[in-house]
Formats: C-alpha cells, sequence, structure tokens
C-alpha cells in the first residue's frame, strides 16, 4: 500500500482533479470507483466530489468552498459524511476514529488498523439507512478500496446495489484489481487521468517545489504528480538517485543504509523494469538512460523481476530490517555484475 496523502488545510485544488471533478458531477450515478496507480489524486477527487454532493451552494465545477456543509467536512465533522479508511490512514489524515475503535487503542487492547474493518463497514451500512442531518443527502467515502477484505466488502454489496434513500458511495482505489468483482460491477468506473508533464511540472512547483528538482522527482515516479510531490520532500539527494544504478552494481550498502525495505524494494522494482525496457529497445521509464548500468541480459533481469515480486509479498513482515537490505543490495549486486 502507499503512503496516505498528507493532510493539508484546504489547499488549492490541482487542475487535473478540478477538470475530473467537473466531468463526473456531470454524470449520474449512485457509486462512482475512481481507479488508477497511486500518485494521481484518487483521494482528492473522492473528496471533492464529497464536497459537491453535501455543498448547500453547488455549482457545476464543484463544491462552493465556504458554506456550513463545506466547512464541516474541512473540520471533519460533517454529520451526513462516513469515511471508511484503515485506522492508520484515519489518523494521518485527521478524520476521527469511532469511539469504540478510539477507545480500544487507547486501552492498547489493539493497535490501529492497517485494513478497513468489518465493523466499520457494518457502522456505514447503518449509518446509510439513517436519515440526512443536513438535507442534502449523504456520502461514504471508501480508500483505499483495496484495503477491505473479502469479509469487508461483502458486508457492503447489498448496500451498494439497493442504496436506501439518498445516500452516495465513491470508492477510490490505487488496485482496483484487487477488489471483487461484485464490488467493481456495482459502481461506475472512473479511470484516472495522467497530467502532461508541463501541468505536472507548473503544479509541483506551485507546491514549492524547484523546478529541477520537480523533474528529477517526475522522472523517478514515473510521471505521477502526488507521488512526485512526496519524492520532493523526501529530502533525497537527486544526485543518490542518479547513481543508485552503479551503486548497487558495486553493492555499495551504505547509500542505501537509511532507507526502509520497502522503499529499497520498491526502488529496485524501477530499476529492473527500466534495464529490463532497455533490453526490448524501449525507453526507461523511472531513470535516466544514461545513469544505468549495462547490467546482464532479459532472461537474468526476469528472473531477478520475480524474486522481486515474491519479496514484495513478505516486505512488511517484521523482519531485521538491516539484514534485508543486505540480503536485497546483494542479490542486486550479483545480478548486476553479469555480462549479457
Amino acid at each position: 500500500m502507499s503512503a496516505a496523502p498528507a493532510a493539508t488545510d484546504a489547499p488549492a485544488l490541482a487542475p487535473w482533479i478540478a477538470a475530473q471533478t467537473a466531468e463526473l458531477l456531470a454524470q449520474r450515478g449512485h457509486a462512482w470507483l475512481l481507479m488508477g496507480p497511486s500518485g494521481l489524486g484518487q483521494y482528492d477527487l473522492a473528496l471533492e466530489l464529497v464536497r459537491a454532493w453535501l455543498c448547500e451552494q453547488p455549482s457545476a465545477a464543484g463544491a462552493c468552498g465556504h458554506c456550513g456543509s463545506c466547512h464541516a467536512i474541512e473540520v471533519r465533522t460533517h454529520a451526513d459524511l462516513c469515511v471508511l479508511m484503515p485506522e492508520t490512514w484515519m489518523v494521518s489524515l485527521g478524520w476521527p476514529l469511532s469511539e469504540r475503535a478510539q477507545a480500544e487503542i487507547d486501552d492498547k487492547k489493539r493497535k490501529p488498523s492497517k485494513e478497513i474493518r468489518v465493523d466499520a463497514m457494518r457502522d456505514a451500512v447503518e449509518f446509510s439507512q439513517r436519515t440526512s442531518a443536513r438535507g442534502r443527502g449523504k456520502a461514504v467515502l471508501v480508500f483505499p478500496a483495496e484495503d477491505m477484505n473479502n469479509v469487508t466488502a461483502n458486508a457492503l454489496l447489498k448496500t451498494l446495489e439497493e442504496p436506501p434513500g439518498d445516500v452516495k458511495f465513491v470508492l477510490a482505489s490505487e488496485s482496483a484489481h484487487q477488489l471483487l468483482p461484485t464490488i467493481r460491477s456495482r459502481c461506475l468506473g472512473h479511470t484516472m487521468r495522467w497530467p502532461d508533464a508541463a501541468t505536472s511540472g507548473q503544479w509541483l512547483q506551485s507546491q514549492g517545489v524547484d523546478a529541477r528538482l520537480a523533474g528529477q522527482a517526475l522522472l523517478a515516479t514515473g510521471g505521477r504528480p502526488q507521488d512526485a510531490l512526496a519524492f520532493a520532500r523526501s529530502g533525497l539527494d537527486p544526485a543518490v538517485w542518479s547513481g543508485f544504478s552503479k551503486a548497487m552494481a558495486r553493492g555499495d550498502l551504505a547509500l542505501v543504509r537509511d532507507w526502509s525495505p520497502a522503499e529499497l524494494l520498491a526502488t529496485l522494482q524501477k530499476l529492473c523494469h527500466d534495464l529490463m525496457a532497455l533490453r526490448v529497445g524501449a525507453a526507461p521509464r523511472f531513470f535516466a538512460a544514461q545513469d544505468l548500468v549495462s547490467g546482464p541480459g532479459l532472461a537474468a533481469l526476469t528472473q531477478w523481476s520475480r524474486a522481486l515480486s515474491t519479496q514484495q509479498r513478505t516486505i512488511a513482515h517484521p523482519y531485521n530490517a538491516g539484514l534485508l537490505l543486505e540480503s536485497l543490495v546483494s542479490q542486486a549486486q550479483q545480478v548486476l555484475a553479469e555480462v549479457r
């Protein structure tokens, strides 16, 4: 799962999100599924739809931003909005937990959940059956929707198919293929739009990112603007990214000693992708071509890609982080030392 979007105070809406908001508001439907990879703004778009649905003075472009309803959403207290997220994300984004969940966590009976719990979904179903408090209908926002397990998703199915009264749903996902087919079939699907490089670069600069760093960040994240913003704010020296390929070929553990195993694994997968692209005559996506080592042949890279994918399934387990970093770097060095 990707990192939660940063909580901000009524940020200016990115232009590609504003355009999609107006487009979706012009269409009818009680349940939307917003799909696409991380970094394109699924959460922001979902929240804008919710704002507009509940706004007291909405326009074709979206919510007014200054009515009582908009303010209530901004301070996370709207009585007609139910937000379903993993509790870790709820805390990160400033959404309040239910009294029951907060009490269990405060009493140290359990840690905040990293998935959407079935009891939270049952509360959402009960919420959808209540009368609207402000008279503008109700809304349920689910993000990341793929963090529903099968039990949680099944608890939503009937309500999603036959919503009571005036409730609307928006499910936002960064891995829609993981959702149950029955969930996907009950929603109107919308694939997130990729902004062009110029739009993304201008937006990053409006967020305070230097133009040169904005270009490096967009390259490193495959052109995904919100991921690029997180990359730019991570404090990573662009020279480290440029030298990553050669450092892994040397087995330079010092370069990544402060990284998490998940960060290193994700970067190795990007490196492997780009080396495979070069082998088949395609352009690299995440690294500049001149920064890549010559590397091994396609067969060895394919085998490495499978090994990295296997490692991905257990990367969140509580292994010794230092040893895992050493293992990943050693594996990369062995692969990259091979001659095509």
